[in-house]
């Protein structure tokens, strides 16, 4: 027995840390039974569809009970961890023997009952032998048969010729009714019989000695087509030695799930352009030295970024969301910055919020601030919310540029490829230049052809001529 009283242990459940998230994984539990906690301690990590968060328990206790291991995915609202707020030790786990219920009374087989007065169940009086041998059914003549041999007969009898000669019709056998009976009963073609009674009749000794004369024969079936065997499914082969096989869940099955649902959902349309960065490069390299930028993260992507909020500040329709459930455009007067962050845990788009009101230094500060968080796994599910643009950077992988999907919700999203010395035409001169590919995809709902051409082309020209980041903000 325990001293704890169940009203001091308190049932910490799983929560929604997202908003409409249904399931968490538990990475890694942070304390174990009889561990002291105080209110705000973290006790686990959890990997939610969108990130992975820390959960910090709401009460002082000691913890009585872990409820799931690790890699263990919760519904939301299940129970995880039990604390005795009292402050006792938590208890030894005790086995408790479960008594084997007691084996109900064996019923004795009942009869069916009538269920209304009048309306019992009829039970068949006559049994029928099973036939032996394959079921040839008794052809009985039609009366237009025996009809017509009466016309014929009596035709004939008037010296008129027929079409058709009488031996030609099959004679129905003479049998008595109960003989026709035992027949059928028995299985037997009255045709196959030769009559021994007067007159041709076939009598019931007859029928029983074609009976006895068929065993041999009728013993062994005829022999029938076999059935066809549909082919199982084929078994997907699974070698364990060279194949792994990965379950997909949490970030990577969201991002799957999504992904699918933007792909099919908004048309994609997807532009490209070329363009000479090598003045952007030359100011980038001037931007590190500079002091107001001390100790910020100042690369390619930064002016990139900014490229893109002067153009959307140039060409602010192409900032907007499509509403389905009301048949609308929503144009937003803000925009919040996704930048599309590899992590071991799949692929997440963080965003910066309101990177428009931005100035240069405070938008380097936020992209340093949003990579660092997604490679520590600490991204949190609101800083993946409410994105308008998306910039992802397929460059740093050495891709010269790609098709990107829609991040859910969004109206456009920029891949930004490598950037490589080419030989370009500068000046009417062929020179070594620095050299990169954009491509903007776009959800042709929200954003025409025209639209999407100026957006890219504003993008390109910021690029190539970096002063326009004065001139056009």
């Amino acid at each position: 027995m325990t001293t704890m009283t169940e009203a001091s242990v308190r049932e910490f459940k799983m929560p929604d840390v997202g908003e409409g998230l249904t399931e968490a994984e538990i990475l890694k539990w942070y304390v174990k039974p009889g561990d002291e906690v105080t209110d705000g301690q973290v006790v686990c990590e959890v990997e939610t569809a969108k990130a992975a968060v820390e959960l910090p328990i709401p009460y002082d206790g000691v913890v009585r009970e872990l409820h799931f291991p690790e890699g263990t995915t919760v519904d939301v609202g299940t129970s995880i961890i039990a604390v005795d707020v009292s402050g006792g030790a938590a208890p030894a786990p005790v086995e408790t023997a479960r008594t084997a219920p007691e084996p109900e009374p064996e019923k004795k087989p009942e009869g069916r009952q009538p269920v209304l007065v009048g309306y019992g169940v009829a039970v068949s009086s006559t049994k029928r032998r099973p036939r032996k041998g394959p079921q040839v059914p008794v052809q009985e003549p039609a009366p237009v048969q025996e009809a017509s041999v009466a016309i014929q007969t009596e035709l004939n009898g008037h010296g008129v010729q027929t079409a058709a000669p009488v031996a030609a019709l099959k004679e129905r056998p003479l049998a008595k009714p109960p003989v026709r009976k035992l027949a059928k009963d028995l299985g037997v073609d009255l045709t196959t019989i030769v009559p021994s009674g007067p007159d041709g009749i076939i009598t019931r000794e007859d029928v029983h000695a074609a009976v006895a004369a068929e065993p041999a024969v009728v013993e062994t079936p005829a022999p029938t087509a076999p059935a066809p065997v549909r082919a199982p499914a084929p078994v997907p082969t699974y070698d364990t030695a060279r194949e792994t096989r990965v379950p997909v869940k949490g970030v990577r099955k969201a991002t799957a799930a999504a992904m699918v649902g933007s792909a099919f959902t908004a048309p994609h349309v997807t532009e490209f352009v070329t363009v000479d960065v090598t003045r952007t490069m030359r100011l980038v390299e001037e931007l590190k030295q500079d002091k107001d930028l001390s100790g910020l993260r100042v690369n390619p992507l930064l002016l990139v970024a900014k490229a893109l909020l002067v153009a959307i500040k140039r060409n602010p329709d192409v900032n907007a969301s499509w509403d389905e459930a009301n048949q609308e455009i929503v144009l937003k007067h803000y925009v919040n910055l996704g930048i599309a962050a590899a992590t071991p845990r799949g692929l997440i788009v963080p965003n910066i919020k309101d990177a428009h009101a931005k100035t240069l230094p405070q938008l380097a500060e936020s992209l340093g601030e949003l990579v660092a968080t997604a490679r520590e796994g600490k991204t949190s599910p609101a800083a993946m919310q409410g994105g308008t643009v998306t910039i992802t950077n397929v460059g740093v992988f050495g891709v010269d540029t790609g098709t990107p999907i829609l991040n859910p919700g969004e109206s456009a999203i920029l891949a930004v490829g490598a950037i490589k010395l080419q030989p370009w035409v500068h000046k009417g001169k062929v020179k070594p230049r620095q050299v990169t590919t954009l491509a903007l995809s776009f959800d042709h709902r929200l954003v025409d052809g025209e639209l999407g051409s100026k957006v890219l082309a504003d993008v390109a020209a910021v690029l190539e001529q970096p002063k326009r980041l004065i001139t056009w903000a």
